[in-house]
């Protein structure tokens, strides 16, 4: 399908929300991915696509991709993104992926995002915010600083658990210090090894906690890999 662009937004530091008309007739489930393609001249060797989780609601008007764009370590398409005129279209796949809330609404969740991985959370939050699906959804947010925290005001406004584990940098009152791993991630969970944990942000720290969190008991765990992030 095609897709038209309609703006961007500043989300967070270096944190991007890109905007394009949802076609009519479209369905998709919220937490599913597409892959955009933005033809450009002098491309690196990622090339002109990419895959991006959405981060829209299907309960809103228009579809939203959010990613990290960082001055010093942009790639070809990126630069291509940002530089996308209001007006522009360009090709994008239906979305597509099982990374998405179960069937079953009383199954206890735990959403576990690092950085730029917290988009199918805003995707899924919001979901269930708007259509009053009543749900056991915790969120537990790690980020490199307060300032790159994305949709904050979404997830305090959403009257679930929600604890952000902030790096460095400037904190909020309740926040807590440090980096996450696997043990902290079940101890702020309640240490309960039959919730159903969802992770999703770079790569490596997905495998991380995903083999630490099943050596700790945890069987249920649903995972969303980010590429080209580091740890």
């Amino acid at each position: 399908m095609f897709v038209k662009f309609t703006g961007m937004r500043d989300v967070a530091d270096n944190i991007y929300s890109f905007v394009f008309e949802k076609p009519q007739k479209l369905s998709y489930t919220a937490g599913q991915f597409i892959e955009l393609t933005i033809d450009h001249k002098d491309k690196d060797s990622r090339g002109s696509k990419r895959w991006f989780t959405l981060s829209s609601s299907p309960t809103e008007d228009e579809l939203v991709i959010t990613t990290k764009c960082i001055p010093e370590h942009i790639s070809s398409f990126k630069q291509a993104l940002l530089n996308l005129s209001p007006g522009t279209v360009v090709p994008m796949t239906s979305p597509m992926g099982d990374f998405v809330l179960p069937k079953d609404t009383n199954k206890e969740l735990v959403f576990i995002a690092g950085g730029i991985g917290v988009t199918p959370m805003r995707s899924m939050i919001k979901y269930i915010v708007d259509t009053g699906e009543h749900r056991k959804v915790e969120l537990i947010y790690g980020a490199n600083s307060g300032g790159e925290v994305a949709f904050n005001d979404l997830f305090t406004s959403a009257n679930i658990p929600y604890t952000r584990v902030i790096r460095e940098g400037q904190k909020d009152e309740h926040d807590q210090d440090g980096t996450l791993d696997a043990a902290r991630i079940l101890e702020l969970a309640g240490n309960n090894k039959d919730k159903t944990y969802y992770l999703s942000g770079p790569e490596p720290m997905i495998e991380a906690f995903k083999d630490g969190l099943e050596q700790l008991g945890v069987k249920n765990i649903l995972c969303d890999f980010f590429p080209g992030y580091s740890k």
